[in-house]
């Protein structure tokens, strides 16, 4: 396993376990936070931000974790099945009542330094809504 690989592996063990103090290790201080169908974040702060509004309104884990990291060891891509609940409301998305989902989903990295630069993740709003409004 290539560091690259061993550094995406451990920041989603990380998520599947609550630990955000670990992911914040993992990522730049100046980390570029594409977030599915959003605006761009850019830096830790709006990454902490990101992470306090998701953990508020969703409860998630990570399976079927595939990494694919390129010759360079500068840039990876991870595909997965997120399985969660909808806990709590997020703004113009459907009412939250402990909704149960999974969803196919992939993010794209870009490392520097040992460390996460670039995160862009990306799936299907759309399936997402009909499993949560079903």
């Amino acid at each position: 396993m290539t560091e690259a690989e061993a550094l995406i592996r451990a920041y989603y063990a990380a998520f599947d376990t609550g630990d955000r103090a670990t992911m914040l290790a993992m990522v730049a201080d100046d980390v570029v936070h594409d977030v599915n169908q959003g605006a761009r974040r850019q830096g830790k702060a709006a990454f902490i931000a990101f992470l306090a509004q998701m953990d508020a309104a969703y409860a998630e884990r990570i399976e079927d974790l595939v990494v694919m990291v390129d010759a360079t060891g500068q840039r990876a891509a991870a595909e997965f099945v997120v399985t969660g609940r909808y806990l709590r409301t997020d703004p113009g998305l459907p009412e939250a009542r402990g909704q149960g989902y999974r969803l196919p989903a992939g993010a794209f990295f870009t490392i520097r330094g040992g460390l996460i630069a670039r995160v862009a993740t990306h799936y299907n709003l759309p399936d997402w809504i009909r499993q949560v409004s079903g």
